[in-house]
């Protein structure tokens, strides 16, 4: 990037006479003073290294015309957005498009788009008059569907001796490779929004450099922005901690916002909805038993072995980009269908929409089906990404349930000739009050509604749209050891302590925390983008990028708080991007934190051996 910057670099679009894509400068609050009248200043340069999403399924579509109309079956996480980008790309109406999302193998942002094959595809589809396909190769997965991350961040904290910080300052370069990708332009502007993190501080400023280069364009990739974020602040508290010589859990706790000042503001402007971040981190030290780890890496360290403890809080935004509708129906069999327009790709929506639409309509949760995937069908989403999915999608299957059990009171009222407000249903059963023993089960009563020509009153539509966004937030920690022979390194415990507010399945919760840590501390530790100096990719197939497998990582330790947001009925945040936005910083900062001994104080992500190596066999800086 800082190439591409120069005066005499070669450009990529010679008419724009700069590779700039586009700058933005954020200034919040008194900087300069925070600056001038503070105690210790702290400077850091940190990298995030070019990711590849690495989906275990890479992006296909099918396309063919049924009766003259256009279908599209294909591997994304918007059949809606595919829907409205393909229309206008062809230049047909939407109604002419029938789009279908099935089971989807991982997306983890790089399919929310719809971009050049898709589009191709269905053109020549359109054209021919015949199906065609395309199937993307994990080499062609490697080298051409959006890569993640991709930033310099020149950063410096001020701060007061006692650990306070004043303000926050930063100068990010975002990678946009050689052109822009939906979305690809929103990822970097995150950083300036949330670069203040979990804490009181009154000052913030960023100046956004956003890069052309000959490179494959970035995007979202899971955090989309907040893992950035949290990385910038999370190292940089560290740093100060190391400065003063605090512990870096007291100085996390002395600049905690309170949990008496939500909903709070930060200085961007951002307002958290609700926390109690000091409550999660206390939770993570007791279940870790901080003060034991301690003290086990002091002795480690009088046996010469490098042991270190990493820490990191976080918030991160979730659950926005607008309204998503749903449809729940009662079927003459009595089961209840709920139609989603959220397309899971494992994030397990069938159970959870289930849940959601038994607990408020009071059935089994055997006796509700979900439907997705399938523009044809009476639901909406933006798509599944963002962690929005159970907050928005989820908060509209939960009112199409609410509203059907008012429907179908109303038909059984008609039924027995009764008032709908003495209508009670119990198990799947509908009574007057007082007279359990004279009841309809819901087959009776669909079966009375067809009977009475109001089969029409079997399905209701329910849609949501949050008044605002939610701030998931928690606190992580990493025991490391680094192997002062070889620098390899192995992550001897895995604490984590997330809210993502009421749980609606802890297993699934669990599963998504497992997946993001493994995707955190892959940055951390494994993962990296390498191109030579003529624009070759190095890692194009999974011998030469890097992913961790199982045996590679430690068991997970799971907690959880519960804070509930007042921004949708039940209460919930998103969980899905929570665990890659903690893991990075805290495998990071533990590892650093075993080579303080050292002198060593920054290094660049992956935390590979040989880097470790490296800066070892040189003594430090």
């Amino acid at each position: 990037m800082e190439q591409a910057l120069a005066k005499n670099a070669a450009l990529l679009y010679p008419d724009f006479g700069t590779n700039l894509a586009f700058g933005k400068e954020s200034k919040h609050g008194q900087v300069k003073r925070a600056f001038d009248r503070a105690e210790v200043i702290v400077k850091e340069r940190l990298v995030n290294q070019r990711l590849i999403p690495s989906a275990l399924e890479p992006r296909g579509v099918l396309a063919w015309l049924d009766n003259g109309r256009l279908t599209i079956e294909l591997s994304s996480q918007s059949a809606y957005g595919v829907r409205e980008a393909i229309a206008a790309s062809l230049g047909i109406d939407e109604a002419d498009l029938r789009v279908i999302v099935e089971d989807v193998g991982g997306g983890f942002g790089s399919k929310g788009g719809c971009v050049g094959e898709e589009i191709a595809v269905a053109a020549a589809a359109t054209r021919l008059g015949r199906p065609v396909k395309w199937i993307e190769e994990r080499s062609e997965n490697c080298a051409g569907t959006w890569h993640g991350r991709g930033q310099v961040q020149d950063v410096e904290l001020a701060a007061q001796r006692d650990g306070t910080v004043l303000a926050v300052r930063s100068r990010v370069m975002a990678d946009m490779g050689a052109h822009l990708e939906p979305y690809s332009a929103f990822v970097p502007t995150v950083v300036a929004e949330l670069q203040t993190g979990c804490y009181r501080i009154p000052a913030s400023q960023n100046t956004l450099l956003a890069v052309y280069t000959n490179a494959t364009p970035t995007g979202p990739y899971r955090g989309a922005g907040r893992p950035e974020a949290a990385f910038l602040i999370e190292r940089m508290m560290d740093r100060l901690a190391g400065e003063l010589d605090l512990d870096p859990v007291e100085v996390r706790l002395r600049n905690f916002v309170r949990p008496s000042d939500f909903p709070y503001t930060n200085a961007a402007g951002s307002t958290y909805d609700s926390g109690n971040y000091q409550a999660s981190l206390q939770r993570l030290i007791d279940l870790a038993d901080y003060p034991g780890l301690r003290r086990a890496q002091a002795t480690a360290r009088e046996q010469g072995r490098l042991q270190g403890i990493g820490i990191s809080t976080y918030v991160e935004e979730a659950a926005g980009f607008a309204e998503d509708r749903a449809t729940a129906r009662l079927e003459l069999d009595g089961t209840v269908t709920v139609i989603t327009g959220s397309t899971p790709h494992g994030q397990g929506h069938q159970t959870t929409w289930a849940q959601l639409a038994a607990d408020a309509f009071g059935v089994a949760f055997e006796q509700v089906r979900v439907l997705y995937g399938d523009t044809d069908q009476p639901a909406y989403a933006v798509g599944t990404f963002g962690s929005r999915s159970a907050a928005i999608s989820g908060a509209a299957v939960h009112e199409g349930a609410v509203r059907l059990k008012r429907k179908v009171r109303a038909l059984a009222a008609a039924a027995f000739e009764a008032a709908t407000a003495d209508i009670v249903v119990t198990d799947g059963r509908l009574h007057v009050r007082g007279v359990p023993s004279r009841f309809m089960a819901l087959k009776d009563v669909a079966e009375w509604a067809a009977g009475a020509g109001r089969t029409d009153e079997l399905a209701v539509k329910a849609s949501f749209d949050p008044p605002d966004t939610v701030f998931p937030f928690g606190a992580h920690l990493a025991y490391v050891e680094v192997d002062r022979e070889t620098g390899a390194v192995k992550v001897l415990r895995y604490v984590a302590v997330d809210d993502c507010g009421p749980v609606i399945n802890p297993m699934i919760v669990d599963g998504q925390l497992h997946g993001a840590i493994a995707q955190g501390l892959a940055q951390a530790l494994y993962e990296g983008v390498v191109y030579d100096q003529d624009g070759q990719l190095l890692t194009g197939n999974l011998t030469t990028y890097l992913l961790p497998t199982a045996a590679d990582l430690p068991t997970f330790e799971t907690d959880r708080t519960e804070t509930p947001t007042p921004h949708n009925p039940m209460g919930v945040k998103g969980i899905g991007e929570g665990g890659t936005t903690g893991s990075t910083p805290a495998v990071a900062n533990a590892v650093l934190d075993a080579l303080r001994p050292l002198g060593i104080r920054q290094l660049d992500m992956p935390l590979t051996p040989l880097r470790i190596w490296e800066a070892i066999t040189k003594g430090g800086k």
